[in-house]
């Protein structure tokens, strides 16, 4: 199996209707090193003709991990297929949503419960790909029961495919009475569940995930587990990804690849060729960057602009010098900066 998708210490979550590949062509910009994964995407969507739609991503993209959500062995296969065909470099299954539309089919944080099941899943995926590693996202369990038991049966149960990277959102997945948002709030964090798994399962490469917003936060991760992934601080906070190539390389103190300035400028850039090439409006594009001047004076007149649906029709570049010439508002003081 190829290593190269494990190299990165840190890496940006897959998350539902955020991790596009517009988002991730604006994250690579931040960080040359960082492993990026899509989105969820249902294996029935790639299976049943609308792989281009769903697989198509940007070449810069790379190192890039495919997610999928499904639980038939087969179509997971096709699907894993067509994915190592498109060129990912990684294609990871989804054991850990929570969500109804996810249980009502059969797939995500409920087939933690089918470790045997899952485990033909991976194996399947595994003999229709050749080159690639095919990796697990899970939770640390199942609603309010804490038992280490369910976790490590279900890690040692899938380690026996050979699978050998497995993400750890570490908090437990409730399965009735919380949405996908709660889900990832109220559940208590318990990282020194992941740490256990480490421990008990060494030749295992580890990746924690949940709740990781800070430098401080990584950096204590890194001394337990093999890698770290960042779900919403990347969305909300993008400017944080230009740190990570430094952090990586333990050279805390390297300037980042871009200013903020050229980093839109690029993304610019990347909108005139999507418009070009895919009929794609910027307004769909500039979701993803609304976060990239957080913490700065000014951040919330410059994101008004970029989110106005009334500018759609005018070119990016325009757009980008309206929100450079738009005055602050005068409560749009700087909030407080991440650690990142």
């Amino acid at each position: 199996m190829c290593s190269q998708a494990l190299r990165p210490r840190l890496s940006t979550a897959p998350l539902l209707d955020v991790s596009d590949r517009h988002a991730r062509y604006l994250w690579r910009l931040l960080s040359h090193d960082a492993l990026l994964y899509t989105e969820m995407i249902n294996m029935g969507a790639i299976c049943r003709g609308a792989a281009e739609s769903h697989l198509r991503y940007n070449a810069e993209e790379h190192p890039v991990a495919l997610q999928l959500g499904g639980s038939d062995p087969a179509m997971l296969a096709q699907s894993a297929r067509m994915g190592e065909q498109w060129g990912y470099d990684e294609v990871n299954l989804n054991c850990g949503c929570p969500s109804d539309r996810v249980q009502k089919g059969a797939f995500g944080a409920c087939l933690m419960r089918e470790p045997r099941l899952v485990a033909d899943c991976i194996k399947a995926m595994q003999d229709a790909v050749e080159h690639i590693p095919v990796t697990v996202k899970h939770r640390i369990g199942l609603d309010r029961d804490d038992s280490y038991d369910l976790v490590r049966d279900f890690v040692g149960t899938l380690s026996e495919t050979g699978c050998r990277h497995f993400i750890v959102h570490a908090r437990n997945a409730w399965l009735k009475g919380l949405s996908p948002k709660e889900n990832r709030e109220i559940p208590p964090l318990r990282p020194e569940v992941v740490y256990q798994l480490k421990q008990d399962f060494p030749g295992l490469h580890i990746t924690l995930n949940g709740g990781v917003v800070t430098e401080e936060q990584i950096r204590t991760h890194w001394t337990h587990v093999d890698a770290v992934m960042v779900g919403r601080e990347a969305w909300h906070n993008p400017w944080s990804l230009s740190r990570w190539d430094g952090l990586m390389a333990d050279e805390p103190e390297r300037p980042p690849h871009l200013t903020r300035e050229q980093v839109e400028e690029a993304m610019v850039r990347y909108m005139e060729r999507e418009a070009r090439d895919h009929g794609t409006g910027w307004y769909a594009i500039a979701r993803s960057m609304l976060g990239l001047r957080h913490g700065l004076r000014g951040a919330r007149r410059w994101r008004q602009v970029w989110s106005d649906h009334r500018l759609k029709d005018m070119p990016p570049h325009q757009v980008m010098a309206l929100a450079h010439a738009a005055e602050p508002d005068p409560e749009d003081s700087a909030p407080s900066h991440s650690a990142l």
